[in-house]
């Protein structure tokens, strides 16, 4: 069964506007394929908005699939993203690379890695640094859609990263606990699921979305 995933995509400097008011009409990939329904998965900071898409359009989401993410920041929230923006402004990217190599990998794989493979890691991500990140980094504290959660229809997969220093298990749970007949399932990872283990968190997506008929 083959599925057209449906993603969001966050404006180059989002606080010139407001996240909640982006349309769902705005993500390409649903408009390209012309889709009418279509799943709907959120990761990290695309949370929010893939809550808020189910929430207003349940006549086009057939099911949400949420990783990583959260329903509005906690305090180690926001303790740990104005840093991030700090570092992002001050224009030191290995400064911020071996930040966000520290606080996105879990514990199983940073101390997996020899020290020649992680220093490689820290290149790659002061590489790969998006000009936007000061703006990404601001926006993440004024998300909130704890409203939304209880008036989701479509069947929730929420992904738990259980080793995750950015988003806790305790958001995790709360977005289970909040949306109606969500599924709570955990990966032994930190933010990078996909880097971590990417066959296990694709796996657990897709078994998801088959079960459903999405």
């Amino acid at each position: 069964m083959s599925t057209t995933p449906a993603a969001a995509t966050l404006p180059a400097q989002p606080r010139r506007c407001r996240w909640t008011t982006w349309p769902i009409s705005s993500w390409p990939p649903a408009v390209a394929e012309g889709l009418d329904t279509f799943a709907v998965s959120g990761y990290s900071l695309g949370g929010p908005v893939a809550i808020r898409a189910a929430a207003r359009h349940p006549e086009r989401v057939t099911a949400l699939v949420l990783t990583a993410t959260f329903p509005h920041r906690d305090n180690r929230l926001a303790l740990a993203l104005p840093i991030w923006r700090k570092l992002a402004e001050s224009g030191n990217r290995e400064l911020l690379a071996e930040y966000l190599t520290m606080t996105a990998l879990g514990a199983d794989a940073l101390e997996a890695m020899p020290d020649e493979q992680l220093q490689q890691a820290i290149g790659f991500t002061a590489a790969s640094v998006a000009d936007g990140t000061p703006e990404h980094a601001e926006l993440a504290p004024r998300a909130d859609v704890r409203n939304d959660l209880p008036g989701i229809q479509a069947p929730t997969l929420v992904i738990s990263t259980t080793q995750d220093w950015f988003t806790s298990t305790r958001l995790h749970h709360q977005l289970a606990d909040t949306i109606p007949h969500a599924r709570l399932v955990e990966i032994p990872t930190g933010h990078l699921p996909m880097v971590e283990r990417p066959e296990e968190w694709r796996q657990l997506i897709t078994d998801f979305l088959d079960g459903h008929g999405a």
